[in-house]
């Protein structure tokens, strides 16, 4: 859960940002969250990398009903997760349980990804995410100890998110070949990178200790967002 900038909270109405707090609670915080998405990378490359590589599952997802249906079903499970996670981010274990679910659907997505994109592609992709990711964080955290605030993007971000997301819609039922493919790609990762300095700022900012879990998956998402962009770049080049 994202909470208003520290200078407008009232102590006494609620959770403080952790930014208020001790300078090792502030560090620990932050090394939480950032091992949970490391963990949460391991089971994505884990779970993509059996899917990949056991071909009987991609078999069985491609050429049979039932693995259709489960196909459908795993496409669904993140956006049925996301809703009770959000309301018991701070239910442990309960929190942990959905979070795992969650990361696991998600894996299964990038690995049937995968399995229809050149390992060229794959590897470019995750080489360009990991450098755009370490580079984004290293500079939102260098900006904000100089008093930087990136908050203004939230607005633009989402904005350009709701005309992404229905030129992707348009793509489905009138789709306009590999150079409108490009585009969305490119489009794509640069908007997910806005949003990786965005909730970087947000997570060195606004959250409270107990946000751990959702600062998490935002940053998670976007992680994976820049992946599937990059992802649909290349291919359509390939």
């Amino acid at each position: 859960m994202r909470l208003q900038p520290y200078h407008d909270i009232d102590p006494e109405a609620g959770p403080v940002p952790i930014e208020l707090g001790a300078p090792e609670l502030h560090c620990f915080f932050i090394a939480k969250v950032y091992t949970i998405i490391s963990i949460q990378l391991l089971v994505t490359v884990a779970v993509a990398a059996t899917v990949n590589f056991v071909h009987p599952i991609t078999n069985f997802i491609l050429h049979t009903k039932a693995g259709l249906a489960l196909y459908i079903v795993i496409i669904i499970i993140p956006f049925i997760v996301i809703c009770p996670l959000y309301y018991y981010y701070r239910l442990r274990p309960v929190n942990y349980l959905l979070l795992g679910v969650f990361t696991t659907a998600l894996g299964f997505l990038v690995g049937l990804t995968c399995a229809f994109t050149s390992g060229k592609v794959i590897l470019e992709s995750a080489i360009l995410t990991a450098v755009a990711v370490v580079n984004l964080t290293l500079y939102t955290f260098w900006a904000a100890k100089r008093g930087h605030d990136f908050s203004f993007l939230g607005p633009f971000l989402f904005s350009a998110f709701i005309v992404l997301l229905l030129f992707s819609l348009v793509q489905i039922f009138l789709p306009l070949g590999k150079i409108t493919k490009m585009i969305y790609g490119c489009l794509a990762s640069i908007l997910f990178c806005g949003y990786i300095i965005y909730d970087t700022d947000n997570l060195i900012k606004r959250y409270s200790y107990d946000g751990y879990i959702w600062a998490a998956v935002s940053l998670y998402l976007d992680i994976i967002n820049i992946f599937f962009s990059l992802l649909t770049f290349f291919s359509a080049q390939d």
